[in-house]
């Protein structure tokens, strides 16, 4: 899954760790960066990366999980889709599942459009292959920058202590 914040990014980005780890199993965590707004450069920097996990849910149930973390942890969604929020949780992939219900696609297609979404999804999961196309996610991910991406090793660090059992490559 997808995580990403620029209200309190730390603060909210280990409170979601936590409250996910209550519903599922978190085995993975990314390297987590700092980058620009998408559209908003007048907005705090977000910090995002992916989390891996394993559950039973079906993709409804896992994006109503996610939406009830967010929730929790004080996101508002209005009208805008770039304001500033605490937490966005994004369900990224889920097996070899293809799925469009028009509220949740699967793969996500920011995979292939945000390298915050995408290299840190290869950095997990380097012989992932997107079962929508077919297509390597290493070769989706060599078409995507990495400019603009800073590491926040604190956080990452923060993140791999607090889930037992992860690792930085799965």
């Amino acid at each position: 899954m997808g995580v990403g914040s620029n209200i309190d990014p730390e603060q909210h980005v280990l409170a979601a760790a936590e409250l996910l780890g209550d519903r599922v199993e978190l085995i993975g965590v990314s390297t987590f960066y700092r980058t620009a707004p998408v559209a908003r450069p007048e907005q705090p920097p977000f910090i995002n990366g992916v989390f891996v996990f394993i559950t039973e849910l079906g993709p409804a149930q896992v994006k109503q999980l996610l939406g009830a973390v967010e929730a929790k942890l004080g996101r508002r969604r209005t009208e805008d889709r770039h304001a500033p929020r605490t937490i966005d949780l994004d369900l990224l992939i889920l097996g070899e599942l293809v799925f469009n219900d028009g509220r949740l696609r699967l793969p996500d297609p920011d995979i292939r459009r945000r390298p915050f979404v995408g290299l840190p999804l290869l950095e997990l999961a380097p012989d992932l292959i997107l079962p929508d196309t077919g297509e390597p996610l290493r070769r989706v991910a060599a078409a995507l920058s990495g400019a603009g991406l800073e590491p926040d090793v604190a956080l990452t660090a923060a993140l791999r202590n607090k889930i037992s059992g992860s690792a930085e490559s799965l």
